[in-house]
């Protein structure tokens, strides 16, 4: 695995801060872009972390709960009774509901109305 300056190093690239030029191709340059990388990583691996530790209070909250359903419960049991008559397509109950057929089949199998 290449260490993080090799592949600037190879492409002739500096990093100028502070007045100082930091080249990757020297010993002093390759440390402190192995620095950087290791904090950069570092904060990577604290922001999943957080991320996860955050996602887990809001289900033990019961917050965390996913996309909600387009349609509500009346809604669905009104589509389902709807398409059991055969007098509906399912382009027809899509416009009808202003959803897309893809919501139309997948409330008719969550409803056991196909």
């Amino acid at each position: 695995m290449l260490a993080p300056g090799d592949s600037l190093a190879e492409r002739g690239i500096k990093l100028s801060l502070g007045g100082q030029v930091y080249d990757p191709a020297d010993p002093m340059g390759k440390m402190f872009f192995n620095i950087l990388a290791t904090f950069a990583e570092f904060e990577v691996d604290l922001l999943r972390m957080r991320t996860r530790e955050g996602m887990a209070v809001a289900r033990a909250k019961g917050k965390l709960r996913g996309e909600q359903p387009k349609l509500s419960a009346k809604q669905q049991r009104e589509l389902v009774r709807m398409h059991a008559t055969g007098e509906y397509t399912i382009a027809d109950l899509a416009e009808v509901f202003t959803v897309s057929c893809t919501t139309v089949y997948r409330t008719l199998e969550r409803n056991g109305g196909s």
